[in-house]
């Protein structure tokens, strides 16, 4: 096979150490560091005293992040692999064979690198998901509070629909207070729960035990801290996204995309969106919202989605749900034609590949999203759907004579 790099390095990391191959035309060495910060910056010293251009790495969890840091710092191209696209013949599996097998397979260029962004992306990503942590932990949160809420038989969100809006959060603080009549506690109701005053008094006629108060008030002050700091992280992800808010404006006009959500997207799949993926399908199939190919003696099998980018793909799946609630949209009419045959999360992921889809030609040609109204598919199916009804039609025991109105 042809030699593409004549010095390269192969890095197995683990937690606790790192197993680095060079291979040059000098011949082999191995040595082993610890994953010590003065240890890596001899590694890194070392890779460079034997003048390696680039080091690829197979890596677990986040223990490649020093090590690429570093290795980006200097002229040594860093590269993390999939373990899965790796894989030695069994048999030869221990830290020494890894690195060997690593550093010769990039030696002749058989392996390719995962897409790694640039160190400003990838703090804004570290932001972006960790907000998007303490969103489901306030989540949460509110449902340990309506668990607390039914555990004493006050029955609140059965009757207003956001527990903590500012009428549920009063009465609530009413209750942790001391006060349980419910006529009270139903008079502190605001704008439209008003009107169901009576259904709140009966909702609030429970027993709350010493122990769900203090539960109850633990809970809210949680909750007030959860708060201040998604705001802190608000602030700091909008300064950082200053750069993009065109892009942000035109990703928001995509039904069910808003601006939390483009946010997570453009963190998540950058800004050079043509360069990096080449086409919307490979971006598609990198976030994991492909059908997988699996065919074997000409017959096909299951054609799951493979991982691909979870906190991406989840954003998108959010959206696409949200979307499907629209009216009068193409990605509502989707959504609920898909759904109808697929059942509903298989029409999510359909409708998410479509929005990253619509995402893709946004960031490339810098135009907003242009609605194809609802009927866009039976149009531009006309034939076949018009097909598909007749027969239908026939089936049932009908004649049908189709003729146009224009």
């Amino acid at each position: 096979m042809d030699v593409v790099y004549s010095h390269c390095c192969g890095l197995d990391v683990h937690k606790k150490n790192v197993v680095a191959c060079v291979i040059t035309p000098e011949g082999k060495e191995i040595r082993t560091f610890t994953t010590m910060t003065d240890d890596l910056i001899n590694l890194v010293d070392w890779i460079k005293a034997k003048e390696c251009t680039v080091a690829a790495m197979e890596s677990t969890g986040a223990f490649w992040k020093p090590i690429y840091n570093l290795l980006e710092l200097e002229d040594v191209k860093p590269m993390v692999v999939n373990a899965q696209h790796i894989k030695n013949v069994p048999g030869r599996k221990t830290d020494i064979k890894d690195a060997e097998w690593i550093a010769d397979l990039l030696r002749h260029g058989l392996i390719k690198g995962s897409y790694i962004p640039s160190r400003d992306q990838r703090e804004l990503r570290e932001l972006i998901r960790y907000r998007r942590s303490l969103i489901d932990e306030r989540a949460r949160e509110t449902n340990r509070i309506q668990k607390v809420l039914e555990g004493a038989n006050i029955k609140l969100s059965s009757v207003a629909s956001n527990v903590l809006g500012k009428s549920g959060r009063a009465m609530i603080e009413a209750m942790i207070a001391g006060e349980e009549d419910p006529e009270a506690l139903s008079a502190l109701a605001k704008g439209r729960l008003k009107n169901k005053k009576e259904e709140l008094m009966c909702a609030l006629n429970g027993l709350m035990g010493p122990h769900q108060k203090l539960l109850l008030e633990t809970q809210l002050r949680h909750i007030d801290f959860l708060d201040q700091e998604i705001k802190r992280l608000d602030e700091e992800v909008k300064a950082r996204m200053l750069p993009f808010e065109e892009v942000l404006e035109l990703l928001e006009t995509i039904p069910g995309v808003g601006r939390r959500t483009s946010e997570q997207i453009l963190a998540e799949i950058g800004i050079d969106v043509e360069e990096q993926f080449g086409s919307a399908a490979r971006m598609c199939s990198w976030a994991g919202l492909c059908p997988g190919n699996n065919e074997s003696a000409g017959k096909r099998k299951s054609g799951r989605t493979r991982k691909g980018n979870k906190k991406l793909r989840s954003a998108l799946v959010e959206a696409a749900r949200a979307a499907a609630r629209t009216k009068n949209t193409y990605l509502s009419s989707q959504y609920h034609r898909i759904a109808a045959r697929r059942g509903a999360n298989r029409a999510a992921v359909a409708v998410a590949h479509s929005i990253l889809t619509i995402v893709y030609y946004i960031i490339v040609r810098r135009q907003p999203y242009i609605e194809l109204g609802p009927n866009y598919y039976e149009e531009r199916k006309k034939e076949t759907v018009i097909k598909q009804s007749i027969k239908k039609l026939e089936s049932l025991g009908y004649k049908v004579n189709v003729e146009s109105t224009a």
